[in-house]
Parts: C-alpha cells; structure tokens; sequence
C-alpha cells in the first residue's frame, strides 16, 4: 500500500526538516501545546516560499472547544482566503454544534469558499458526539478529509474505531490517524486502521545557543516550557518513520 506522511508543524524551520526527509505534506499551525492555532501570516509564506510539498494551514482561531461565535467564524473566512493567495494547498479546520453535531452548514460554506484548496476536518472530530453520524455530515459538507485519534488521547488508542471508519468510509473521505503516533507505535497503527496517510509531528528538543541565560523568568508564565529550548521537527525520525511505513 501506498502511504502519504503528513507532518504538523509550528514552524518553518520543522517544515523544511519534514520535507527533506521524505514527507508528503505539512500541516501549518502555530500554539501546538493547544493542539494548533492558525499560523501568522509572515509564517505562511515563508512556508509556501521555502516548500515544494504540499502546504495544508490550520485555520482554528483559537484552542478550547470548537463552537465559534459568528466574529470567529468571519474570522475563519478571511484566513482562507489569505491562504488561498498565498499559494496554500490546503486548509485544515472544524466546527461542532452546541450538541457535539457536525455544522454541516457552515462547515460546507467554508469547504465551497476553500476550492480549489483541499479540505481537511480536524480533531473537532475526536469532540463530537456520533464519529459514525460525524464521517456522514463530513462527507455532506464536501471536506476531503478527516484527522482523528478515534475519539482517544492517542490514535495508537483509538485504533479500532479509526479502524472501523476508514472501512465505512471506503473511496468517499480519506480517514487519516494522528495524535501520539511516533516511531515505536506507527507500524501498530498502520496494521490495526488499514489507513493510507498518517499525521504527527516527529520532533526532538533542540537547545538554545544563547551563552548568556536569565534564570527564574518565564516568558509563557509555565514551568513546563523552557525559554532555552523547544521542540522542531527531527529528519532522522521523520526519514525512519518513512522507511517503516514502506515496509508495511
């Protein structure tokens, strides 16, 4: 079986790892520890400038749940169109109603504004209250595609409801595992879902090169995040992850 890897990334310098080393796609957010928020204009086309991949951008202004007010939701429109001049490929995004439904409505609004982009529904779809009524108003609203963990922390987890929607899903949307997947658990995955394309992120800490360091102070006001190191997408992981699909 034919694969396609597509990596989530929160940075250009991630992006252009990912591409080196083998992957088909990049996801382009920003605020990754919220689960990924649109990405600044300036880093969309320094994406776009510096890629020969495919280029899908998060359009999600801001994290929490996924019922959006209508002043988010113009919000929304105004970020696909700026990705559509921008050369983008794709669009990546999701919207619940206040039941966890699908918004079929409003979601096919921004599927017809989005063409000729490729549309992917997010893990909104891990919040909603029917996965199995949720792929149907998916496949209503025109989207090309659907990112989930099978409603767990972990697509690792959630293999067999991922399992279970790729084949109710057959040649109609493309039913793609991402959240927790990595090196050791990416071959499971694959064997349990049946599924043809994989999202993650492949990152490793990368450390500062500032000599001088101010301790004590902390920018994001959490001692969980370093302000001498971070995380960027790894080529060795990325290209290893590859090699062990095509051996599946």
């Amino acid at each position: 079986m034919q694969f396609k890897l597509e990596i989530c990334a929160d940075s250009v310098e991630s992006a252009v790892n990912a591409q080196q080393a083998g992957a088909h796609r990049i996801e382009l957010c920003s605020s990754l520890p919220e689960g990924g928020t649109t990405p600044s204009y300036g880093k969309i086309l320094s994406a776009r400038y510096n890629l020969d991949i495919d280029l899908n951008v998060i359009i999600r202004p801001r994290g929490a749940d996924f019922l959006y007010s209508d002043l988010e939701y113009d919000e929304m429109i105004k970020e696909i169109e700026f990705c559509g001049e921008a050369g983008a490929d794709g669009v990546v995004t999701g919207i619940l109603l206040e039941n966890g439904n699908i918004d079929v409505e409003r979601m096919g609004r921004l599927v017809e504004l989005a063409d000729p982009m490729k549309v992917t529904f997010h893990r909104a779809f891990d919040l909603c209250a029917d996965p199995f009524r949720g792929i149907e108003d998916i496949i209503a609203t025109g989207a090309h595609r659907i990112l989930t963990s099978g409603q767990k922390n972990s697509a690792a987890d959630g293999s067999i409801l991922i399992g279970s929607l790729v084949r109710q899903a057959g040649e109609r949307i493309i039913i793609m595992p991402g959240g927790g997947i990595n090196i050791n658990n990416i071959g499971e995955v694959a064997k349990l879902t049946g599924a043809s394309e994989f999202h993650l992120t492949g990152r490793k800490m990368k450390e500062s090169e500032m000599e001088f360091r101010r301790a004590g102070i902390m920018m994001g006001g959490s001692a969980e995040l370093s302000e001498y190191s971070w995380k960027v997408a790894d080529v060795g992981t990325i290209a290893k992850i590859c090699e062990i699909l095509k051996m599946i």
